[in-house]
């Protein structure tokens, strides 16, 4: 087999202040379009109305509402109301810094805080210690959100090796594979069984005995994937974000006929009032408080998985990319802006012989990261 080319970024959705969406014009983009410093990025946080691009060489740079710049970066998450770069310190140290948006990341950052890695343990599965993306801490034993009080100890026994926040609510991975959730839960997004909100942490017990490998936080839903490359996915069904049946898509003409296949036997809320082919009652599912297994077209298993606001991306163990959800903007990818309520593949990525190695979501538009397949 050859060696597999440097990748590219691609982004796809909405742009409508001016972030890097490729070589799109206006304020959306509905294909792929790979970014002009796509080659060069090696993370990407997307906000509602800029995006943070970190670069192999260290380089933060934002684009959309806001720019600006700075170096000595290790990572960035962007939000509206705060962006967070971890920088580089002496030895394994790093300086955690928060800045308003508008800064253009000049002068003095709103506040800052000195982060060491969690030491690796004898406790620790791997041998590793650790260290995920942000809001996560490099200590793993604390997390920082958009509103005060931004920085948020974690309990020491959580183990947690990533964090995703919602609009609402909160998922945490832990060493174990274990899930818990906690914030607000008025559309079933914390996977209890109730709409009820949790004021700390909470195991998802619906997931016990199951070895989740990583957690996406939409605005209102949640979903994670398995080691094995299984999608459980819970919450709010709007637009049709958790690939099951809704309302809002049969009366707008933006859904297909289907089999209705028992997908409310764990407590779902359904609501029998279309017609699939047959003239059954097809059952139309609002929220879903249980944590629903989802089957990929094809058996396809899932390794990647990340959230918009009401979209949802996976990528496959092949490197395939289906998206669902609300398309209004071409977040979906697939050249269009027809909101789905079930997984479909984008085209683009396998006519141009590319894998999907990594998808992250912005709340109305998506980036993707691909390689050129092997050549024997």
């Amino acid at each position: 087999m050859a060696e597999e080319r440097p990748g590219v970024w691609f982004g796809f959705g909405f742009c409508g202040f001016g972030q890097e969406l490729g070589s799109g014009r206006g304020h959306q983009v509905h294909s792929p379009s790979p970014l002009r410093a796509g080659v060069d990025v090696c993370c990407v946080s997307a906000s509602w109305s800029y995006t943070a691009f970190v670069t192999r060489g260290g380089r933060v740079e934002l684009s959309g509402s806001v720019s600006g710049a700075a170096g000595g970066c290790r990572d960035a998450w962007a939000s509206e109301g705060l962006l967070l770069v971890l920088r580089a310190g002496p030895g394994p140290e790093a300086l955690l810094q928060a800045w308003a948006p508008d800064s253009a990341l000049r002068g003095e950052p709103l506040w800052a805080h000195n982060v060491v890695p969690e030491a690796k343990g004898e406790d620790d599965p791997g041998g590793e210690a650790q260290t995920g993306r942000l809001p996560l801490l490099p200590c793993a034993r604390a997390y920082v959100t958009p509103r005060p009080p931004f920085y948020r100890p974690l309990a020491p026994e959580l183990r947690a090796r990533q964090l995703e926040l919602g609009a609402e609510h909160a998922l945490l991975l832990d060493a174990a594979g274990q899930v818990f959730s906690w914030g607000g839960g008025r559309h079933g997004q914390l996977g209890h069984g109730t709409l009820e909100a949790e004021l700390e942490p909470r195991l998802l017990e619906a997931l016990q005995g199951l070895t989740m490998a990583e957690v996406a936080a939409g605005g209102w839903h949640s979903v994670c994937v398995s080691e094995t490359g299984d999608i459980y996915i819970w919450g709010w069904n709007e637009s049709g974000q958790l690939a099951l049946p809704t309302r809002n898509l049969a009366e707008d003409g933006e859904t297909v006929a289907r089999e209705a296949t028992g997908l409310n036997e764990d407590g779902s809320q359904v609501k029998r009032t279309g017609r699939v082919e047959d003239g059954a009652p097809a059952p139309f599912i609002a929220v879903q408080p249980f944590p629903a297994l989802l089957d990929l077209p094809l058996g396809s298993d899932a390794v990647k998985v990340s959230c918009g606001s009401r979209h949802t991306a996976v990528v496959t163990r092949t490197g395939e990319l289906y998206t669902w959800g609300w398309g209004k903007y071409g977040q979906l990818g697939h050249k269009d802006t027809i909101s789905l309520d079930w997984p479909r593949r984008v085209e683009y990525f396998v006519d141009k012989q590319l894998q999907v190695k990594a998808v992250t979501c912005g709340p109305w538009n998506t980036y993707v990261y691909a390689v050129e397949k092997g050549k024997s």
